[in-house]
Protein backbone atom coordinates (compact mmCIF):
# COMPACT_ATOMS: atom_id res chain seq x y z
CA UNK A 1 0.00 0.00 0.00
CA UNK A 2 1.68 3.58 -1.03
CA UNK A 3 2.26 6.17 1.39
CA UNK A 4 -0.58 8.28 -0.20
CA UNK A 5 -3.27 5.69 -0.18
CA UNK A 6 -2.63 5.59 3.42
CA UNK A 7 -2.73 9.01 4.22
CA UNK A 8 -6.12 9.35 2.32
CA UNK A 9 -8.39 8.05 5.29
CA UNK A 10 -6.13 9.71 8.02
CA UNK A 11 -7.06 12.96 5.86
CA UNK A 12 -10.54 12.66 5.21
CA UNK A 13 -11.00 11.68 9.24
CA UNK A 14 -9.21 15.09 10.76
CA UNK A 15 -10.57 17.20 7.73
CA UNK A 16 -14.38 15.78 8.82
CA UNK A 17 -13.45 16.28 12.58
CA UNK A 18 -12.31 19.72 12.57
CA UNK A 19 -15.45 20.67 10.34
CA UNK A 20 -17.33 19.34 13.16
CA UNK A 21 -15.12 20.99 16.09
CA UNK A 22 -15.82 24.58 14.07
CA UNK A 23 -19.84 23.66 14.01
CA UNK A 24 -19.50 23.04 17.60
CA UNK A 25 -17.59 26.12 18.01
CA UNK A 26 -20.50 28.49 16.70
CA UNK A 27 -23.00 26.53 18.44
CA UNK A 28 -21.27 27.60 22.06
CA UNK A 29 -22.93 30.88 20.87
CA UNK A 30 -26.53 29.99 20.40
CA UNK A 31 -28.95 28.87 22.73
CA UNK A 32 -28.83 25.61 23.64
CA UNK A 33 -30.83 22.38 24.20
CA UNK A 34 -33.07 22.70 27.28
CA UNK A 35 -31.31 19.89 30.15
CA UNK A 36 -32.00 17.03 29.99
CA UNK A 37 -33.68 17.30 33.92
CA UNK A 38 -36.92 19.01 31.94
CA UNK A 39 -37.98 15.70 29.79
CA UNK A 40 -40.75 13.70 31.76
CA UNK A 41 -39.99 11.20 34.27
CA UNK A 42 -39.44 7.64 33.07
CA UNK A 43 -40.56 5.74 36.42
CA UNK A 44 -41.05 2.48 35.41
CA UNK A 45 -38.85 2.31 32.44
CA UNK A 46 -35.59 -0.05 31.77
CA UNK A 47 -32.26 1.29 29.41
CA UNK A 48 -29.43 -0.71 28.48
CA UNK A 49 -26.63 1.19 28.06
CA UNK A 50 -23.00 -0.45 26.45
CA UNK A 51 -20.23 1.44 27.53
CA UNK A 52 -22.07 3.03 30.38
CA UNK A 53 -18.76 3.34 32.99
CA UNK A 54 -17.01 6.61 31.05
CA UNK A 55 -17.44 8.98 28.65
CA UNK A 56 -20.68 9.89 26.98
CA UNK A 57 -22.15 6.63 28.22
CA UNK A 58 -21.34 7.74 32.31
CA UNK A 59 -23.30 10.51 31.49
CA UNK A 60 -26.16 8.97 29.77
CA UNK A 61 -26.63 6.27 32.54
CA UNK A 62 -26.52 9.21 34.87
CA UNK A 63 -29.37 11.08 33.65
CA UNK A 64 -31.67 8.04 32.68
CA UNK A 65 -31.56 7.37 36.40
CA UNK A 66 -31.76 11.20 37.45
CA UNK A 67 -35.35 10.54 35.46
CA UNK A 68 -36.21 7.26 37.30
CA UNK A 69 -35.38 4.83 34.68
CA UNK A 70 -33.91 1.41 36.19
CA UNK A 71 -30.53 1.66 33.89
CA UNK A 72 -27.99 -1.27 33.34
CA UNK A 73 -24.55 -0.58 32.29
CA UNK A 74 -23.19 -3.46 30.16
CA UNK A 75 -19.10 -3.35 30.46
CA UNK A 76 -16.38 -5.24 29.73
CA UNK A 77 -14.79 -3.69 33.20
CA UNK A 78 -16.09 -5.41 36.45
CA UNK A 79 -14.04 -2.56 38.69
CA UNK A 80 -14.89 0.42 36.10
CA UNK A 81 -18.32 -0.79 36.49
CA UNK A 82 -19.30 -0.90 40.15
CA UNK A 83 -16.94 2.16 40.20
CA UNK A 84 -19.63 4.16 38.08
CA UNK A 85 -23.12 2.37 39.22
CA UNK A 86 -21.64 3.20 43.35
CA UNK A 87 -20.59 7.28 41.76
CA UNK A 88 -24.35 7.15 40.14
CA UNK A 89 -26.38 6.39 43.02
CA UNK A 90 -24.64 9.37 44.83
CA UNK A 91 -24.92 11.53 42.43
CA UNK A 92 -28.30 10.85 41.99
CA UNK A 93 -29.62 9.74 45.02
CA UNK A 94 -31.65 6.48 43.55
CA UNK A 95 -30.59 2.62 43.31
CA UNK A 96 -31.74 2.12 40.19
CA UNK A 97 -28.82 1.49 38.64
CA UNK A 98 -26.78 -2.01 38.32
CA UNK A 99 -23.85 -3.39 36.57
CA UNK A 100 -23.75 -6.80 34.17
CA UNK A 101 -20.60 -7.55 32.55
CA UNK A 102 -20.62 -7.93 28.44
CA UNK A 103 -17.60 -7.64 26.46
CA UNK A 104 -19.02 -6.50 22.74
CA UNK A 105 -15.43 -8.43 21.37
CA UNK A 106 -17.04 -11.82 22.36
CA UNK A 107 -20.13 -12.98 21.09
CA UNK A 108 -20.03 -15.94 23.36
CA UNK A 109 -20.14 -13.35 26.23
CA UNK A 110 -23.09 -11.06 24.26
CA UNK A 111 -24.94 -14.27 24.05
CA UNK A 112 -24.53 -14.61 28.17
CA UNK A 113 -25.24 -10.81 29.07
CA UNK A 114 -28.58 -11.37 27.15
CA UNK A 115 -29.32 -14.66 29.03
CA UNK A 116 -28.29 -12.57 32.49
CA UNK A 117 -31.15 -9.80 31.32
CA UNK A 118 -33.50 -12.22 30.13
CA UNK A 119 -33.30 -14.01 33.51
CA UNK A 120 -34.61 -10.77 35.42
CA UNK A 121 -37.97 -10.83 33.72
CA UNK A 122 -37.82 -7.19 32.92
CA UNK A 123 -39.31 -5.26 30.08
CA UNK A 124 -36.55 -3.06 27.99
CA UNK A 125 -37.28 -0.06 26.98
CA UNK A 126 -34.37 1.70 25.92
CA UNK A 127 -31.43 0.04 24.51
CA UNK A 128 -28.42 2.55 24.09
CA UNK A 129 -25.73 1.02 21.59
CA UNK A 130 -22.88 3.36 23.24
CA UNK A 131 -19.82 1.68 23.20
CA UNK A 132 -16.54 1.44 20.97
CA UNK A 133 -12.81 2.14 20.44
CA UNK A 134 -11.31 4.58 18.27
CA UNK A 135 -7.89 4.30 16.24
CA UNK A 136 -6.55 0.68 17.82
CA UNK A 137 -3.49 -0.56 15.92
CA UNK A 138 -4.05 -3.43 13.60
CA UNK A 139 -6.11 -6.70 16.09
CA UNK A 140 -8.60 -9.05 16.13
CA UNK A 141 -11.64 -9.57 18.56
CA UNK A 142 -11.89 -13.03 20.24
CA UNK A 143 -14.45 -14.39 17.40
CA UNK A 144 -11.43 -13.36 14.62
CA UNK A 145 -13.02 -10.35 13.25
CA UNK A 146 -11.05 -6.56 12.71
CA UNK A 147 -11.73 -5.14 16.25
CA UNK A 148 -13.41 -1.74 14.81
CA UNK A 149 -15.74 -3.66 12.99
CA UNK A 150 -16.36 -6.21 15.57
CA UNK A 151 -16.71 -4.43 18.61
CA UNK A 152 -17.96 -1.35 17.13
CA UNK A 153 -20.39 -2.60 14.68
CA UNK A 154 -21.24 -6.59 15.08
CA UNK A 155 -21.31 -6.52 18.51
CA UNK A 156 -23.65 -4.05 18.75
CA UNK A 157 -25.99 -5.66 15.88
CA UNK A 158 -25.66 -8.68 17.50
CA UNK A 159 -26.63 -7.34 20.78
CA UNK A 160 -29.41 -6.05 19.40
CA UNK A 161 -31.09 -8.80 17.64
CA UNK A 162 -30.83 -10.70 20.25
CA UNK A 163 -32.72 -7.92 22.51
CA UNK A 164 -35.28 -7.37 19.73
CA UNK A 165 -38.39 -9.55 21.00
CA UNK A 166 -37.77 -8.11 24.64
CA UNK A 167 -38.27 -4.51 22.68
CA UNK A 168 -40.74 -4.96 21.13
CA UNK A 169 -42.81 -6.74 24.26
CA UNK A 170 -42.20 -3.64 26.19
CA UNK A 171 -43.14 -0.63 23.78
CA UNK A 172 -46.85 0.55 23.30
CA UNK A 173 -48.45 2.09 20.60
CA UNK A 174 -48.28 5.26 22.56
CA UNK A 175 -44.71 4.68 24.03
CA UNK A 176 -42.47 2.91 21.76
CA UNK A 177 -39.27 1.19 22.59
CA UNK A 178 -36.13 2.91 21.22
CA UNK A 179 -33.04 1.61 20.30
CA UNK A 180 -30.18 4.76 20.07
CA UNK A 181 -27.16 3.86 18.40
CA UNK A 182 -23.47 6.06 18.93
CA UNK A 183 -22.37 6.75 15.87
CA UNK A 184 -19.96 9.55 14.41
CA UNK A 185 -19.60 12.45 11.72
CA UNK A 186 -16.66 10.33 10.73
CA UNK A 187 -18.91 8.14 8.97
CA UNK A 188 -19.09 10.70 6.33
CA UNK A 189 -15.42 9.66 5.47
CA UNK A 190 -16.24 6.06 5.65
CA UNK A 191 -16.07 3.31 2.95
CA UNK A 192 -17.94 0.13 3.30
CA UNK A 193 -15.87 -2.72 1.85
CA UNK A 194 -18.33 -5.75 1.33
CA UNK A 195 -15.35 -7.98 0.12
CA UNK A 196 -13.36 -6.38 2.49
CA UNK A 197 -15.22 -5.98 5.88
CA UNK A 198 -12.02 -7.14 7.84
CA UNK A 199 -9.78 -4.64 6.14
CA UNK A 200 -7.31 -7.53 5.59
CA UNK A 201 -6.34 -6.33 2.42
CA UNK A 202 -4.74 -2.71 3.40
CA UNK A 203 -5.90 -2.19 7.31
CA UNK A 204 -5.91 1.86 8.25
CA UNK A 205 -7.06 2.60 11.33
CA UNK A 206 -8.81 5.95 10.13
CA UNK A 207 -10.34 3.84 7.61
CA UNK A 208 -11.54 1.37 9.75
CA UNK A 209 -13.05 3.17 12.20
CA UNK A 210 -14.72 5.09 9.43
CA UNK A 211 -15.97 2.25 8.26
CA UNK A 212 -17.81 0.78 11.64
CA UNK A 213 -19.15 3.67 11.80
CA UNK A 214 -20.84 4.22 8.57
CA UNK A 215 -21.77 0.32 8.82
CA UNK A 216 -23.94 1.85 12.00
CA UNK A 217 -25.65 4.08 10.31
CA UNK A 218 -26.56 1.54 7.17
CA UNK A 219 -27.82 -0.77 9.97
CA UNK A 220 -29.61 1.71 11.99
CA UNK A 221 -31.60 2.81 8.99
CA UNK A 222 -32.57 -0.81 7.41
CA UNK A 223 -33.24 -2.20 11.08
CA UNK A 224 -36.02 1.03 11.43
CA UNK A 225 -37.39 -0.11 7.55
CA UNK A 226 -37.52 -4.20 9.24
CA UNK A 227 -39.59 -2.84 12.23
CA UNK A 228 -41.51 -0.45 10.04
CA UNK A 229 -42.61 -3.37 8.04
CA UNK A 230 -43.15 -5.41 11.36
CA UNK A 231 -45.48 -3.21 12.65
CA UNK A 232 -43.50 -3.29 15.72
CA UNK A 233 -43.88 -0.67 18.32
CA UNK A 234 -40.15 -0.09 18.52
CA UNK A 235 -37.93 3.01 17.23
CA UNK A 236 -34.11 3.30 15.90
CA UNK A 237 -32.18 6.00 15.63
CA UNK A 238 -28.43 7.02 15.37
CA UNK A 239 -26.58 10.14 16.86
CA UNK A 240 -23.68 11.76 16.41
CA UNK A 241 -22.46 13.05 19.71
CA UNK A 242 -19.79 15.52 18.54
CA UNK A 243 -16.04 16.08 18.90
CA UNK A 244 -15.78 14.98 23.11
CA UNK A 245 -13.33 14.96 25.52
CA UNK A 246 -13.23 11.66 26.53
CA UNK A 247 -10.72 8.53 26.55
CA UNK A 248 -11.04 7.67 23.10
CA UNK A 249 -8.16 9.74 21.76
CA UNK A 250 -5.93 7.40 23.15
CA UNK A 251 -4.94 6.11 20.47
CA UNK A 252 -4.35 9.15 18.54
CA UNK A 253 -0.94 10.93 17.03
CA UNK A 254 1.00 12.22 20.02
CA UNK A 255 0.85 15.64 18.30
CA UNK A 256 -2.98 15.33 18.76
CA UNK A 257 -2.52 14.16 22.03
CA UNK A 258 -0.95 17.46 23.06
CA UNK A 259 -3.10 19.62 20.96
CA UNK A 260 -6.25 17.97 22.49
CA UNK A 261 -4.72 18.61 25.97
CA UNK A 262 -4.20 22.26 25.47
CA UNK A 263 -6.88 23.11 23.56
CA UNK A 264 -10.35 20.89 24.57
CA UNK A 265 -11.39 23.15 27.03
CA UNK A 266 -12.36 25.68 23.94
CA UNK A 267 -13.10 22.82 21.11
CA UNK A 268 -14.30 20.08 22.30
CA UNK A 269 -17.51 19.01 23.94
CA UNK A 270 -17.81 17.83 27.74
CA UNK A 271 -19.19 14.18 28.12
CA UNK A 272 -22.07 15.60 29.22
CA UNK A 273 -22.61 17.67 25.90
CA UNK A 274 -21.70 15.02 24.33
CA UNK A 275 -24.41 12.79 25.99
CA UNK A 276 -26.85 15.18 25.64
CA UNK A 277 -28.07 13.79 21.92
CA UNK A 278 -28.38 10.50 22.91
CA UNK A 279 -30.34 11.61 25.90
CA UNK A 280 -32.71 13.30 23.55
CA UNK A 281 -33.22 10.43 21.17
CA UNK A 282 -33.63 8.15 24.05
CA UNK A 283 -36.53 10.00 26.26
CA UNK A 284 -37.87 12.78 23.75
CA UNK A 285 -41.63 13.50 23.84
CA UNK A 286 -40.81 15.48 20.37
CA UNK A 287 -39.17 11.65 18.71
CA UNK A 288 -42.05 9.98 19.98
CA UNK A 289 -42.92 7.39 17.13
CA UNK A 290 -39.98 8.99 14.72
CA UNK A 291 -37.13 6.25 13.55
CA UNK A 292 -34.50 5.80 10.85
CA UNK A 293 -33.15 9.69 11.48
CA UNK A 294 -29.98 10.57 11.90
CA UNK A 295 -29.56 13.01 14.63
CA UNK A 296 -26.16 15.84 15.38
CA UNK A 297 -26.99 18.66 18.25
CA UNK A 298 -30.40 17.92 19.37
CA UNK A 299 -31.63 18.20 15.82
CA UNK A 300 -32.50 15.38 12.88
CA UNK A 301 -30.21 15.66 10.10
CA UNK A 302 -28.73 14.10 6.55
CA UNK A 303 -26.10 11.13 6.84
CA UNK A 304 -23.70 10.52 4.26
CA UNK A 305 -25.54 10.08 0.75
CA UNK A 306 -24.58 6.39 0.88
CA UNK A 307 -26.17 5.14 4.27
CA UNK A 308 -29.25 5.71 2.18
CA UNK A 309 -28.40 3.39 -0.70
CA UNK A 310 -31.19 0.54 0.33
CA UNK A 311 -29.15 -2.08 -1.66
CA UNK A 312 -26.47 -1.53 0.59
CA UNK A 313 -28.38 -1.48 3.90
CA UNK A 314 -29.76 -5.19 2.83
CA UNK A 315 -26.68 -6.75 1.98
CA UNK A 316 -24.41 -5.43 4.54
CA UNK A 317 -27.58 -6.92 6.87
CA UNK A 318 -27.37 -10.03 5.11
CA UNK A 319 -23.33 -10.28 5.78
CA UNK A 320 -23.82 -9.62 9.50
CA UNK A 321 -26.43 -12.15 10.40
CA UNK A 322 -24.07 -14.47 8.95
CA UNK A 323 -20.83 -13.21 10.75
CA UNK A 324 -22.60 -13.58 13.83
CA UNK A 325 -24.37 -16.80 13.27
CA UNK A 326 -27.84 -15.57 13.28
CA UNK A 327 -31.01 -16.24 10.95
CA UNK A 328 -31.83 -13.45 8.32
CA UNK A 329 -35.61 -12.97 9.36
CA UNK A 330 -35.14 -9.84 7.23
CA UNK A 331 -34.65 -12.07 3.73
CA UNK A 332 -38.70 -12.83 3.70
CA UNK A 333 -39.21 -8.71 4.17
CA UNK A 334 -39.05 -6.47 0.93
Amino acid sequence: MSLLSALVPLLRVYCIGLRVILHQLRRRFQPRCAPASVFPTQNGKVAIVTGGAKGIGYQTVKHLARLGMHVIIAGNSERDGQEAVRKIKEETLTGKVEFLYCDLASMKSIRQFVQQFRAKNCPLHVLVNNAGVMLVPERKTEDGFEEHFGLNYLGHFLLTNLLLDTLKQSGTHSHNARIVTVSSATHYAGKLHLDDLQSRCSYSPHGAYAQSKLALVLFTYRLQHLLTANGSHVTANVVDPGVVNTELYKHVFWVVKVLKWMTAWLFFKTPEEGASTTICAAVSPELEGAGGCYLCNEERTKSADVAYDEELQRRLWTESCKMVGISDEASRLP
